[in-house]
């Protein structure tokens, strides 16, 4: 299950990919004449690839208009929580590149989106 703004998504990913990014390198992170790190991690935040395969134009169309604010909430299945989770994020680019016309419809493929936690 996959939602955003409590809506479930028109059309779920061909891929999904979570990753755990941890924010660092505050201006206290420095590493030693010896080589040891010694970090400043600022913050774990999340970051959800998603893309699709052929989607219709109403579908993408849901799609895209879903994540139009300029951050928004996304349930999602979380690796490291174990559990779904909600999360505020922001999108960033979003290609969606044209496969074909179909009569009136157009078919599009390849839409990929990266969210990341706010």
């Amino acid at each position: 299950m996959i939602k955003i703004n409590g809506v479930e998504i028109a059309v779920y990913p061909t891929q999904f990919a979570p990753t755990v990014l941890d924010i660092d390198d505050g201006d206290s992170t420095t590493r030693t004449a010896d080589g040891t790190l010694h970090r400043d991690r600022i913050a774990v935040k999340r970051q959800l690839e998603m893309t699709w395969g052929i989607l219709r134009w109403s579908d993408i169309s849901a799609l895209l208009k879903s994540m139009s604010d300029t951050f928004f909430n996304v349930t999602y299945p979380d690796p490291m929580a174990g559990d779904y989770v909600t999360k505020r994020f922001y999108v960033g680019n979003r290609p969606s590149p044209f496969t074909v016309a179909n009569g009136s419809e157009i078919l599009w493929s390849g839409l990929k989106v990266t969210l990341t936690e706010q």
